[in-house]
């Protein structure tokens, strides 16, 4: 059998280009290799979206429908919703008794999106608690591996812990520690130049119509001191070269630092290679974007199998736990 993994996306937004380089790409990848569930995880969103929830549903309506555009086939993996698996929630409980204060206090983004999200009250349970739903969400499919960044292992290393306590209290065997499968994902870029992020309004997104694409690029900032054509740059100090590393051919990403070191050619002419690369990238996302949006029952069909294994899987496990803790 192969071994599970578990990942999942928060709908707090649009899907961007650093999402599908990021992460989509490599769930692809990872859905020959392993039994993979993907989930939305829509409780998640709430954490700091609690005083405006209506724009959530429309989120991960477009989150499924770019899941399965990307390449996620619901014949080789799960694709399920969070808030659909009540037994989440019933973990999630469970877990949260036995979670020290003090663990979640020393979680890496607690006090550090505090600082930066200052138009939100975040001083609540659920956002202190989340890393406890997110245990939730790995351990009740004991997967054996989650895709993450480096600076996410402290994230994993919290449910890791949490797994082991909930072993020591109630018995051997019920939790699987979960191991990160370290993947390297490339920074995405934002238009600006900051990393892509919905905050920073700064995204392409994958909704985003070719016209759309178009226009951005070419309002995108490039090397400062190129004021005319006629004057050589530096493609590093341009967000526009950051993207072509990602989108272009190695030939493409060559040439367009050499003309850009000599003023061969202009950031116009950079751009517009660049915008041929990404539509490229995305022209089969996008057509099935458009199959899907005008299938909404194949949507519904896929999302209500996926439930209904995940399901079953998160009660298999919730027997056990019940079972060990003397609840059954």
């Amino acid at each position: 059998m192969k071994e599970r993994v578990l990942s999942g996306m928060q709908p707090s937004g649009y899907l961007h280009l650093g999402n599908f380089a990021g992460a989509l790409k490599n769930w692809v990848r990872l859905q020959d290799i392993y039994d993979c569930f993907y989930c939305v995880v829509d409780w998640h969103a709430l954490t700091s979206n609690y005083a405006n929830p209506s724009p959530i549903a429309d989120y991960k309506h477009d989150m499924l429908i770019n899941f399965i555009a990307a390449g996620l086939d619901p014949n080789k993996c799960t694709i399920f919703l969070q808030s659909a698996v009540k037994q989440h929630a019933e973990l999630h409980l469970l877990l949260s008794m036995i979670t020290p204060l003090g663990w979640l206090e020393r979680v890496p983004t607690y006090k550090e999106k505090q600082t930066e999200i200052k138009d939100k009250d975040l001083n609540t349970y659920g956002f202190l608690g989340y890393p406890v739903l997110q245990a939730a969400d790995i351990l009740i499919y004991k997967a054996r591996h989650v895709p993450v960044g480096v600076d996410q292992i402290p994230h994993l290393e919290l449910t890791r812990e949490i797994a082991r306590r909930f072993e020591f209290l109630y018995g051997k065997g019920i939790l699987t520690e979960p191991e990160p499968l370290l993947t390297e994902s490339p920074k995405v870029v934002g238009l600006d130049g900051r990393k892509m992020s919905k905050s920073y309004d700064n995204a392409i997104y994958l909704s985003d119509t070719p016209e759309q694409i178009d226009k951005k690029i070419r309002q995108m900032m490039t090397d400062p001191a190129r004021k005319r054509k006629t004057d050589k740059g530096d493609p590093e100090l341009s967000p526009v070269y950051a993207l072509h590393k990602i989108f272009s051919s190695p030939d493409e990403i060559a040439h367009v630092a050499a003309a850009c070191k000599t003023a061969e050619i202009g950031c116009i002419d950079c751009k517009r290679i660049l915008i041929k690369n990404i539509s490229k990238e995305l022209e089969p996302l996008w057509s099935k974007r458009e199959e899907l949006t005008g299938s909404p029952s194949m949507l519904k069909d896929i999302l209500n199998a996926g439930n209904r294994r995940a399901a079953a899987e998160a009660e298999k496990t919730m027997e056990l736990i019940r079972e060990a803790m003397n609840l059954s």
